[in-house]
């Protein structure tokens, strides 16, 4: 019964309460004595009630304190100094000599180019403007083999020495055909001193120019005969003639062969006493190549390949490899048609190998560049930083560095574009910037040892 008692006497206090505040204070201070008066809200204040007349609090000596919403605080208490100490957060005390022993290396901001580029598979290939075959120009057997596989060799050098039948005869027929010519010339002066002192007849002196002039044209297919055969016809009559001092080391059916660039030999296909040069027998006897510089054969797909330009600079990494290296190359050819299995067109690059390290046949990876965007802010991607989830960069100031937030856009393998937050002409750090980071959450965490 008290319940039922208590909760009508706490409807009709709320509708009087309503109507007349005092009576409302009077039924607060009824129902506090059952322990119900947090269900009802705060009385509101009347229109003709005073600041005065709010029921005053005491406070202990000493003490002064305000009233608002409920929540107390002391009136004189500190200010709040959040803005201040964020802004001491963010900057980083230090001298110039110190950045200079960590290696916290300065640049000046500025504008740049930064570069796309397509991403493809590409394989190493021997240039083909650098790599040629020593081949068997006769018919003959190899009689030295100068030279083992990956020597070094220069344009011109003898790799080889053939011995060859159809050498011989070339040779023993410009050698006679010299030598017959030059009697037939000791006969055609002879008549044509006679002739013109009249003691021979007319006819003799004309037999003499006619037979002269046929052993002139022999001389010249013999020569001819020998270039052919890549023989020099001078060397052919200076060897003439050393071998009648030695008759038994006649270089008659000797045949050197030389290489025709500078290189190494990559490849050795015979070995001697090897009859080459006739049919069903090998062609050549050494390949050489000159592997300073070396292609790369990219298969670009075709809805990439308008993107890709003669010319254009490629970066290549090693597929597989755990060596850390990159080279550079250009762009040198861009096949005008596809191939029909792949529907990809091929791709050649120039790379240069000074050091040799490229080998033929390794699979890479070729970053191509297909266009560049010119950004009024460029920076390096070392000198960017991520704390509290934000792209940060550290601006020097004359105290140290300050940590400036930006907005990062495009970007490439080595810089980013900065579209707020950096200006240029500022000076900001770009080498060791992790040191800087981690001196920011030193000073964030109190700790200055």
């Amino acid at each position: 019964m008290r319940i039922l008692l208590s909760v009508a006497i706490l409807a009709t206090g709320i509708a009087i309460g309503g109507a007349v505040p005092p009576v409302s204070e009077f039924i607060q201070g009824a129902l506090a004595t059952v322990g119900i008066s947090k269900l009802l809200p705060p009385p509101a204040a009347s229109d003709g009630a005073s600041k005065a007349e709010a029921p005053e609090h005491t406070a202990e000596p000493g003490s002064q304190h305000v009233e608002k919403a409920g929540v107390e605080r002391p009136a004189n208490g500190p200010e709040h100094k959040g803005g201040e100490k964020h802004a001491e957060e963010s900057v980083i005390k230090m001298q110039p000599e110190q950045a200079a022993r960590q290696d916290i290396t300065l640049a000046q901001v500025e504008g740049g180019t930064l570069a796309r580029h397509l991403t493809v598979p590409g394989t190493i290939t021997p240039d083909a403007d650098r790599i040629a075959r020593v081949p068997a120009r006769v018919v003959g057997t190899v009689a030295e083999m100068r030279k083992r596989l990956g020597d070094f060799v220069r344009k011109g050098e003898v790799v080889a020495v053939l011995d060859s039948r159809e050498v011989a005869d070339a040779k023993s027929e410009y050698l006679t055909t010299t030598v017959k010519a030059e009697l037939e010339k000791t006969n055609f002066d002879r008549q044509q001193a006679l002739w013109d002192k009249r003691i021979s007849a007319e006819s003799a002196f004309l037999n003499a120019r006619a037979v002269y002039t046929e052993a002139q044209l022999r001389v010249d297919l013999a020569r001819q005969k020998l270039s052919a055969l890549g023989l020099n016809a001078g060397e052919v009559a200076t060897s003439a003639k050393k071998d009648e001092t030695t008759p038994n080391l006649s270089s008659l059916r000797q045949y050197e062969l030389r290489s025709p660039l500078t290189g190494r030999v990559v490849e050795r296909k015979v070995d001697v006493g090897t009859t080459v040069g006739g049919q069903g027998d090998p062609a050549d006897l050494y390949a050489v190549a000159d592997l300073s510089s070396v292609w790369i054969e990219l298969a670009v797909p075709t809805t990439e390949l308008a993107k890709v330009k003669e010319g254009a600079r490629v970066v290549v990494v090693p597929s597989q490899s755990d060596e850390d290296k990159r080279a550079e190359g250009k762009i040198v050819f861009v096949s005008p048609i596809l191939n029909p299995d792949t529907r990809s067109a091929r791709v050649i690059v120039a790379l240069p190998n000074k050091d040799m390290t490229w080998r033929p046949g390794t699979f890479v990876t070729a970053e191509v560049e297909i266009a560049q965007d010119e950004v009024a802010v460029r920076v390096p991607k070392a000198a960017l930083q991520t704390i509290d989830g934000k792209r940060v960069a550290f601006v020097r100031t004359p105290e140290g560095f300050e940590k400036r937030n930006v907005e990062v856009g495009r970007t490439d393998d080595e810089a980013v574009e900065i579209v707020s937050g950096l200006s240029p002409g500022e000076e900001i750090a770009v080498g060791n910037t992790f040191l800087l980071k981690a001196e920011l959450g030193k000073s964030a965490s109190g700790d200055n040892d």
